[in-house]
């Protein structure tokens, strides 16, 4: 029998996609299972009508509506800080920085990627003390903060994975810009950015989801239970995550379990919701730019 290494390779590589496909599909399979009784017009809104849940007329108190709305405040406001941010510093270090300044800035990246989320909470409460003892005594936990502290935690990935991608590319696609007159910057918008468009969005939705699943961080930076629907970013909040963790932790009975599992459903709806228009959004950004329109 001839030995053929790609053949032991492909059954390798078979062998690993399926230690992480087949335990994703069981653990969604589960949750499935244990959530989906507890999807109920009770689950969200509790005993309130949901005409006045929405608009804010009538607090939920046994309803995970408000826990939704402040998830979703949450990872956009992270978003917007973190993305624009994280995609301009991956363009420095890949298009800019050189030698040792180029190195020092690696550094601090790698060494913010590998800091815990309950370090990154820490710190938010930290700064908290720190203004309220100094400018602004009148400082506390809020949404803005916790989005601020969970911009910081996803903004590694998004600079990494900008750089990677752009330094990935193929000198012939590099010198394109320059043949034809562009400036350096004009190559980067028009020509680089748009051939490492999928890689840089494949690191947001990555973070996208880390904003929307993070915890440590927002249990010490301003999630509090039964917060209702926040009215300025320096407001308290409700959070599907700490839900999810306060029900599982503090349940009295098998309903408050059940609620758990409806609410880590919704959570699993909700990341893959985002994760879809993310998707989309890049579809229609490689096609905007390939027709150059």
């Amino acid at each position: 029998m001839t030995f053929r290494p790609e053949r032991i390779l492909g059954i390798f590589s078979w062998l690993a996609v399926s230690l992480v496909v087949v335990p994703v599909c069981v653990l969604v399979v589960y949750l499935f299972v244990r959530g989906w009784p507890a999807m109920s017009y009770a689950l969200f809104f509790g005993d309130t009508p949901w005409r006045a849940a929405i608009i804010g007329a009538q607090p939920v108190f046994d309803g995970i509506y408000p826990a939704i709305v402040g998830t979703s405040i949450l990872i956009i406001c992270s978003s917007i800080i973190a993305i624009p941010l994280g995609v301009f510093c991956g363009i420095y270090l890949a298009e800019y920085a050189q030698g040792f300044l180029k190195s020092i800035f690696s550094f601090m990246v790698d060494l913010l990627s590998g800091m815990p989320s309950i370090v990154m909470g820490l710190f938010g409460f930290a700064l908290i003390l720190f203004m309220r003892r100094t400018l602004f005594s009148h400082a506390n936990t809020s949404l803005m903060l916790s989005a601020a502290c969970i911009a910081l935690l996803i903004l590694p990935y998004l600079i990494r994975m900008t750089q990677v991608a752009l330094e990935s590319i193929p000198e012939n696609v590099r010198l394109l810009g320059p043949s034809l007159g562009y400036t350096r910057w004009q190559n980067i918008v028009h020509v680089l950015l748009p051939s490492s468009s999928t890689a840089i969005f494949s690191g947001i939705v990555l973070s996208i989801g880390r904003a929307a699943e993070d915890t440590a961080v927002i249990m010490l930076t301003g999630v509090v239970a039964n917060a209702g629907i926040p009215r300025a970013l320096s407001d308290k909040f409700e959070a599907l995550p700490f839900t999810i963790f306060y029900l599982t932790a503090e349940h009295r009975n098998d309903l408050e379990l059940q609620k758990a599992f409806g609410s880590a459903l919704v959570l699993l709806v909700l990341t893959g919701t985002l994760f879809f228009i993310s998707y989309c959004i890049q579809k229609n950004l490689k096609r905007y730019w390939r027709l150059g329109e």
